[in-house]
């Protein structure tokens, strides 16, 4: 029986994608959509979609379960209404699958202890790219080695956020293996405010806002006479997708919220 979905900012780039990447999954059904505005009543009146896509877009996430009743939503929306929709949809007994960054310690804290007293599964992952997961699995384990660190990472200007969810993320697994330090000279001076770029326990990181990126980011990490340069680049938004899938079909098995796609895979 196929995965009933419904898709949470099926308007942006990564959510058109998600959008076809279910349509053609015969084991996933999109059964709606969650939209902040008015812009019809099917995907196929909005103008991105075929005239086949005849699923319904609702303004409301509790009349788009009544009647449609999702098994999981694929938020793809914005930091700031993303909280929100997790929560209400496990309260409704949806299981979430979010792509997007931004949630505070005591949110997620919150949102683990509602999925683990409700039994259902959420997935909550800063990037879906397999093998950016895979560059942070590395970088963790080169940490150990050499701890001296800088990440630097690059995405599309009409990113919200800074710096990203998947430079948090590897900072957090880095820190597992890192002793908490300063770098660099012990007087150091920013001529320029942000010079040195965020700090993460000591170690830094750059944020750049380009148009022409979609996702790249590179750990550097320096030793005595060496440099090993760990990188990960999306040239385009398919390269998410096959984890969008692992994670719909991976939450319906689970019943607890997962915080990155390196526990699934």
């Amino acid at each position: 029986m196929a995965i009933r979905v419904a898709i949470a900012g099926a308007r942006g780039k990564m959510g058109q994608e998600a959008v076809h990447t279910v349509m053609k999954n015969e084991n996933l059904e999109l059964v709606a959509v969650l939209d902040y505005k008015e812009i019809g009543a099917s995907l196929a009146e909005t103008s991105l979609f075929p005239e086949s896509y005849q699923v319904p877009v609702y303004l409301d996430l509790k009349k788009l379960h009544a009647e449609t009743k999702p098994d999981v939503l694929v938020d793809l929306t914005s930091p700031e209404s993303v909280y929100e929709h997790t929560k209400t949809a496990l309260q409704l007994n949806i299981r979430p699958v979010v792509g997007t960054t931004g949630f505070s310690d005591e949110e997620l804290n919150e949102l683990a202890q509602m999925a683990k007293e409700a039994k259902l599964g959420c997935i909550i992952a800063p990037n879906f790219a397999v093998g950016a997961v895979l560059m942070m699995k590395f970088a963790e384990q080169a940490a150990k080695y050499l701890p001296d660190i800088e990440i630097i990472e690059m995405h599309h200007d009409q990113k919200l956020d800074a710096p990203s969810g998947t430079a948090m993320k590897t900072a957090h697994l880095i820190s597992n293996q890192r002793p908490v330090h300063g770098q660099g000279h012990p007087k150091e001076k920013e001529t320029l405010r942000g010079a040195r770029g965020a700090d993460y326990d000591g170690m830094r990181i750059h944020s750049v806002r380009l148009p022409g990126l979609v996702a790249h980011q590179q750990v550097l990490l320096g030793g005595e006479g060496q440099l090993l340069t760990i990188r990960h680049d999306s040239f385009n938004r398919g390269s998410f997708m096959s984890g969008v899938v692992l994670s719909i079909e991976t939450v319906m098995e689970k019943e607890e919220l997962i915080y990155g796609l390196e526990h699934i895979i």
